[in-house]
Order: C-alpha cells, then sequence, then structure tokens
C-alpha cells in the first residue's frame, strides 16, 4: 500500500490555524492590538471599514521591526516573547504563540509599514493569502502599521458567515473595550466609516472607566483594594443601583490581560447575593497582580482562558474582597425579595405600573383591581370555629349564593389561567406579550404605516460610546418602528416622538437605554438584524410579571396571542403557555 500520510502546505495549515485564531474582525483586531501593546505603544489608533469586513487598520507608536523581523513575523511559531519551554510559566506579555499574524495573513490581504526608532527609513511588505507579493523599504513613522483587507476573501464560506455590521462591530468594540480598560495608560483612538467613535486619553482607571461607559458611572463606582499573600487586587466594583440584566460589564484582568471564567465571576456573584436583583449582574473591573508560576495563560489559541494553581483560594480571596469593599461604603441590602406579590406591587409607583400596557380595544375599559382590598381574597371562605371542625371534611365551605368566576385568572401577578375544553392553558403574562409585540414590530418594519405620538418638548439622551455606535446603525429600523430619534453628535440623540402605543410609558429615555440592552443580549440570536430589534423592542416594551391586569385586558392579551402565527413560543424561545389537560390533573389527585 502506497504512503499516504503527508506534510500539508504552509498555505493551508495556515488556513486551518486561522480556524482557531481568526474566527471574525474582532479577533483580528485584539491580536494586533495586543502586539501593539507588547512593542510598548504608547498611542494606538484602530481604523475600521464595514465593522472591519472590509478594512483593519491599526496604527502604533512602539517599537517597530526591522526589515528581518517585519518578514520573520509573519511565519507560523515566530514569536520574540519565549525561547524555551520555561518561557510559558513567566509570561507577561499579551502574545506568545506566534500563531496571529501568519494566520490573520492566510486569510486576507495585509499591508505592513514599520521602522525602527533608530532608523532612518522603513520596510513595506505586502502579503495575499500568506504569499508575499512585495518587500520594499519605505518612508514611515517610527512604529507599526498594519492594515487588513478583505477578511476571508479567499475563505468565501467563512466569509459568508460573518453577521450583520451591527453585530459584526459590537464584537470589536467587545474587545477594544477589555484591551482598553486594562491599559488606561495608553491613548487609544476609534474610527469606524470615517467618524471618531472613542477618543481614550490616558489616565486613571476611573477615568477610563467613565470615558468608556459615561459619565452616570462616575458616582456608582466603588473601589477595591487588597493585598495577600496569594495576589494583589485592585480596581473598582458597581454600586447596586448599576446592576443590569445583561453581562457584559465584567472585567477580570489578570496581570493586564483580560480573562473570562464562570468560576470567578460566580464569587464575585455570591458577593452580591441579597443586595442585587436576581436575574441582573454587577459591574465589576478587577485587576489581579499575581506570580506567573501560579497561572497557566497556554489554555487557548485566544489565551483568554486561565488556569489558577489555587482556584478554590481565588475564589474566596475575590468574594471576600468584593464583600469588603461593598461593607466598608456602607452598601446593605436594599430590596426584600421574599416579600409578597401584593405587598411588592402597592410600592409600585403608577407611572411604573403603566409602562408595559396592554393594548386591548377601545370598548373595553380599564377597570383596574384595588391592590388594597387584599380581604377579598378570602371572601366566600368560611371556617368554623367548633370542635367539629378538625372531624368535618366540609369544615372549608363556599357560600351556595356565591357567583362563580368567570374568564380568565391572574395569579401571582404573573400568570393567567384560562378554561379550554379539555383542561386549562397557563399563560405566561410577560412572554405572552412579547410574543404579541414582536410579531407586531416585524409587521411594523415592512413599510406598514406606524401612528406616532410627538413629545411635547423633545428629549436629550446622552449614551455612552458603545450604545452611541449600535443606536447609529439601527436608527433607520428603530425610526420605522415609530420612534422618532436623531443623532444630535457627540454619544447624544434627540428624541421628538414615539409610537403611540408606548405614549403613556412616562420614561422615554430608559426605554431606549433598556432597548439598547436588549439588543445586545440578542446580539447572537439566528435572527435577521431588524428582527432581532423587534425581539428587543419587544421584551422592552412588553408588560411585566408583578403587573395586575383587569378581567378586560386578560382576554385582550388572550386573543392577541392567539392571533399570533407562531403563539407558542418568545423570539428567543422561551414559551408562552403550557396545557393541562383533565386527565393530567386526575392523575395527580390519584397518585
Amino acid at each position: 500500500m502506497a504512503d499516504i500520510i503527508q506534510l500539508l502546505p504552509d498555505s493551508i495549515a495556515n488556513q486551518i490555524a486561522a480556524g482557531e485564531v481568526v474566527q471574525r474582525p474582532a479577533s483580528v483586531v485584539k491580536e494586533l492590538m495586543e502586539n501593539s501593546i507588547d512593542a510598548g505603544a504608547t498611542h494606538i489608533k484602530l481604523i475600521l471599514k464595514e465593522a472591519g469586513k472590509q478594512l483593519i487598520h491599526v496604527i502604533d507608536n512602539g517599537a517597530g521591526m526591522s526589515a528581518t523581523d517585519a518578514r520573520m513575523s509573519f511565519e507560523r511559531h515566530a514569536t520574540s516573547k519565549i525561547n524555551k519551554s520555561e518561557d510559558l510559566f513567566s509570561i507577561r506579555t499579551l502574545g506568545f504563540r506566534g500563531e496571529a499574524l501568519a494566520s490573520i495573513a492566510a486569510v486576507s490581504q495585509v499591508l505592513i509599514k514599520t521602522r525602527l526608532h533608530s532608523d532612518d527609513t522603513g520596510t513595506e511588505i505586502q502579503i495575499e493569502g500568506s504569499e508575499v507579493t512585495r518587500q520594499e523599504m519605505c518612508e514611515s513613522p517610527a512604529g507599526t502599521s498594519i492594515q487588513v483587507k478583505n477578511l476571508f476573501y479567499n475563505v468565501p464560506a467563512r466569509r459568508k458567515f460573518l453577521k450583520s455590521n451591527t453585530v459584526e462591530l459590537r464584537h470589536i468594540l467587545d474587545e477594544f473595550q477589555r484591551i482598553a480598560i486594562a491599559h488606561p495608560q495608553i491613548h487609544f483612538e476609534v474610527f469606524h466609516n470615517g467618524s471618531e467613535t472613542y477618543h481614550l486619553p490616558e489616565g486613571s482607571l476611573r477615568r477610563r472607566i467613565v470615558n468608556l461607559f459615561g459619565k452616570n458611572m462616575d458616582n456608582k463606582l466603588v473601589p477595591i483594594e487588597e493585598d495577600t499573600d496569594l495576589c494583589r487586587i485592585q480596581g473598582f466594583i458597581g454600586k447596586p443601583e448599576s446592576a443590569k440584566k445583561r453581562r457584559g460589564e465584567q472585567f477580570f484582568l489578570i496581570n493586564d490581560r483580560f480573562i473570562k471564567s464562570g468560576y470567578l465571576n460566580h464569587a464575585v456573584q455570591m458577593a452580591y447575593e441579597n443586595i442585587i436583583a436576581p436575574g441582573t449582574h454587577p459591574f465589576y473591573v478587577l485587576s489581579m497582580q499575581i506570580d506567573p508560576s501560579r497561572i497557566d495563560v497556554n489554555v487557548h489559541p485566544t489565551k483568554q482562558e486561565i488556569k489558577f494553581e489555587d482556584e478554590k483560594l481565588t475564589y474566596n480571596i475575590i468574594k471576600a474582597a468584593v464583600r469588603h469593599a461593598l461593607s466598608q461604603y456602607n452598601i446593605t441590602p436594599s430590596l426584600d425579595f421574599d416579600q409578597s406579590p401584593v405587598l411588592a406591587n402597592m410600592s409600585v409607583p403608577s407611572q411604573q405600573q403603566e409602562s408595559g400596557r396592554l393594548i386591548i380595544p377601545s370598548s373595553f375599559s380599564r377597570d383596574r383591581p384595588d391592590n388594597t382590598g387584599w380581604e377579598q381574597l378570602f371572601e366566600g371562605l368560611e371556617v368554623e370555629k367548633t370542635e367539629s371542625t378538625s372531624s368535618t371534611p366540609n369544615a372549608l365551605q363556599l357560600e351556595e349564593t356565591e357567583e362563580r368566576p368567570k374568564g380568565p385568572v391572574q395569579i401571582h401577578a404573573a400568570y393567567i389561567i384560562t378554561q379550554i375544553k379539555s383542561g386549562f392553558l397557563l399563560i405566561d403574562q410577560q412572554y405572552a406579550h412579547e410574543r404579541v409585540l414582536y410579531e407586531k414590530y416585524v409587521s411594523q418594519l415592512k413599510d406598514h404605516p406606524v401612528e406616532k405620538q410627538r413629545l411635547l418638548f423633545p428629549k436629550t439622551i446622552e449614551l455612552s460610546p458603545e450604545e452611541s455606535v449600535v443606536l447609529e446603525e439601527l436608527l433607520p429600523q428603530i425610526n420605522k418602528l415609530g420612534f422618532e430619534l436623531e443623532n444630535f453628535g457627540h454619544n447624544s440623540f434627540i428624541l421628538h416622538g414615539i409610537p403611540s402605543h408606548l405614549s403613556k410609558i412616562g420614561d422615554e429615555k430608559s426605554l431606549i437605554h433598556e432597548l439598547l440592552e436588549q439588543f445586545r443580549l440578542n446580539v447572537d440570536l439566528e435572527l435577521s438584524e431588524e428582527h432581532r430589534l423587534a425581539a428587543s423592542l419587544a421584551r422592552s416594551a412588553g408588560i411585566k410579571r408583578g403587573k395586575f391586569l383587569s378581567t378586560l385586558e386578560m382576554e385582550a392579551l388572550i386573543g392577541q396571542l392567539f392571533a399570533c402565527s407562531v403563539p407558542f413560543q418568545t423570539p428567543t424561545g422561551k414559551k408562552c403557555f403550557l396545557t393541562f389537560e383533565l386527565d393530567q390533573l386526575q392523575n395527580k389527585f390519584n397518585l
């Protein structure tokens, strides 16, 4: 039998390696910016076109490279960071595997210009699909400039699976934030399609956080600083009111390297137990300095996973440090999650009660129950206070004259029970309304007319730079849904009008913030961008659990749900209702 095993050509080997290292434009941004930081840059500029699909250009004032080093840097496993195996256990640089540039050059068109500070001229190299097509001397400022054009141009199957510009830009900004927050001493600039997105001068960590997430964050930060035999922890955690439903504003930095760790995140989450609402996540930026010999960063090509020598001890140190910081600043639990739903709703402002207003036919009246009439819960129930009570099967009796309930019934201000011929349905009011609104918004995005309500006084909405970028991309579709929003510049937008069915919401600014937060939560849904937006607005504008509904409102919701093309689940796959058959119930009693 003939020999069948052979070495792969470098071009194919590089494309295979690129599959792990270069997953999307954000991967290229991460690798190039980390190289700039390792080169000692104090000023890094990132220029993007079409969310990095057309161009990713990183310019730095770092050390630069000689002509030989510039050429060698694109060879597989060529690196200046390690020389022997022992170096893997004392890594302090961000890059070290020697895979990034070779992988990037394998799936794009690259142009690099670089010059050492001590040289008068620089080197220019052009590479396409791993092949060097040109190398020559050039005029160049000290440092390095790398342009990556037409990512995946030679791997059309990979390019086809890239998401929309909004989604890919979202991933790029996530990577950028992680790098920028880990290195506040470096001046960063970001431009997308010719517009400046970020301008972050060097400064303190607190200033960097405020510049990234907006001025409102400044008074929500709690400093944290602990020194132990294992590590030193510094940074900031958020006050409970800054907690959000989505993840993403949680940053663990180990020796100035961003890492992902569900285990350590759980430690922080436990420190906030009973302080923030269930299902929300605290803000934190925790920077740990630890002996490199106690950790292993060579776990994954992305270098964002890490192994600790003693994970349990690290967990307990982080949990204790966060709790200590919270107690130092007199932050104590201010929410009682065990109180009854009735009492909880008694304290909700009426404006908030209206925020998820359900649209019902105009012929229906708005007969809202009075939450203070809790005695009515026990009407019709009588207990005979006699000695025979304990021996009488019918000690708990209904008045014969009592009118039997009609129509749907709400329980725990969250679920609706409605009778069907074979049994009953248990409907989740939040998920049901989410489905109704989603289909309504999808229809509106197909150029169906939307009734609008102009605001008496336009409102200015201040956003963080990342929120501003996302909203700018979504603006045409959002305005199709009945909003009248315009970009005012400097991360500000002017709201002139909202959809008529949201006219009583009362807090339009919060709605926009929540819409953007939900869109980020839905960023990886297998839906088109317009449908993701519709799903996000439906989640933001829908009625919530804890909201009391009148009988007419419940009937309207049920009717609207079963008029939907897909009434069974929300756009994110949550069940809108459960069906219970009479046979199932009888079997439960016969156990």
